[in-house]
């Protein structure tokens, strides 16, 4: 028969999914929850706030000691804006063996797992602690979670290894890539659109400069580099989200911006897109605007920055969750998590948790209860193994 998670757990998994955390919204109603269903079992937990104070981390030590464990999610959600769910997607329904709602997967049944074992937790002889790190704003470029991580150098909290909790079907990845998110600014001349020698469009201009990406894209899957048939697609990649610009359809258009971004395999630069699109822009696009507006201008800005995780064969994080789940095996994803910032800050860290990413982000997202049930395995033994 297939595992069946504890009652306790799928609790907490509906508690969680009834809190809307898109990351547009406050998850101070989830943390408070989170924080005051910790203290009613003796743990107290820490709030590292967002400058604006309508968002939080949440970080709690159970056990006392150096080093020690910790165990990562995040708390907010993508949105469901113009999804075509079957079902209330802050409302838990549970069908064919399947918990149904936005969340289950990426990645709040991982964090109701953690939660549910805390009570067990906080009544063992630890050898060494255990941080429940849970951030905010992850799904916006891993915003969050830098001051969290912050939080711990300054407290003098050096953990020996963490693992993140995303949805891997329990398999362990140690490696992913990283990636930078960009807005592109165009802003040209407007004209009548019988009269293009006397204007600037910002919207051609900017369909140029995606031209030209999609040209470095091209270059990205023809190169040879080492380790990249371990990822899906095996190459970095260049993509453009959305565009915006433009007043009528006869009128050239004055302004015009784009999102894109840069997803690149460990060990090569992530800035190479960006550096390559602005030499493009002064070398060809801007003198050719200027020479007719001289106010033309093309900018880009980072919007967010997330390092990639780096293979670390043999680390601490590595062999402990080998061990945990019975496997020799390592996997890589081309999402991005927030491990690769707990890396860069010297914290060897794996990835691993419930649910399967194909489902993370759609309508109808859903998690196995088997998956569930693995993950309480998981932690289980997790905790046997560090019981005194």
């Amino acid at each position: 028969m297939p595992l069946e998670p504890r009652a306790d757990t799928l609790e907490l998994v509906r508690r969680l999914i009834g809190f809307d955390t898109t990351s547009r919204l406050s998850n101070l109603e989830l943390i408070r929850f989170v924080a005051e269903y910790l203290e009613g079992h003796g743990i107290r937990s820490t709030l590292v706030h967002d400058r604006t104070g309508t968002k939080a981390n949440l970080l709690a030590t159970i056990g006392s000691g150096p080093g020690g464990i910790v165990l990562s999610g995040h708390t907010d959600v993508v949105p469901v804006d113009g999804q075509p769910w079957d079902t209330d997607p802050f409302t838990v329904t549970e069908r064919g063996g399947k918990l149904f709602g936005r969340g289950t997967s990426d990645m709040k049944s991982f964090i109701a797992v953690c939660l549910a074992a805390a009570p067990a937790l906080a009544k063992r002889n630890l050898k060494e602690p255990v941080h429940l790190a849970f951030s905010y704003d992850e799904e916006v470029g891993c915003i969050g979670v830098g001051g969290l991580i912050e939080h711990l150098k300054q407290a003098g909290i050096k953990p020996r290894l963490g693992i993140i909790g995303e949805p891997t079907e329990m398999g362990v990845v140690d490696a992913h890539k990283g990636g930078k998110a960009y807005e592109t600014t165009v802003i040209g001349l407007e004209a009548h659109s019988s009269q293009r020698h006397l204007g600037v469009s910002a919207v051609e201009t900017a369909a140029e400069l995606i031209g030209e990406l999609m040209r470095i894209q091209a270059e990205y899957e023809a190169r040879d580099v080492p380790g990249a048939e371990r990822f899906m697609p095996p190459y970095s990649t260049v993509h453009v989200g959305t565009i915006n610009g433009g007043t009528a359809g006869n009128i050239m258009a004055r302004c015009c911006s784009f999102h894109w971004e840069q997803r690149s395999l460990p060990h090569t630069d992530m800035d190479e897109a960006h550096d390559r699109l602005q030499r493009y822009v002064s070398e060809k696009v801007l003198p050719r605007m200027r020479r007719i507006h001289p106010e033309a201008s093309v900018a880009t800005r980072v919007l967010a920055a997330v390092p990639a995780l780096v293979p670390d064969e043999g680390s601490p994080a590595e062999v402990l969750t080998k061990s945990l789940i019975g496997s020799n095996a390592t996997e890589a994803v081309s999402y991005m998590t927030e491990a690769g910032l707990f890396q860069e800050a010297g914290i060897p860290v794996v990835v691993c948790g419930p649910g399967n990413i194909r489902e993370a982000h759609k309508p109808n997202e859903f998690i196995e209860l088997s998956q569930i049930a693995a993950c309480e395995s998981f932690v289980d033994k997790l905790v046997e193994r560090i019981s005194a």
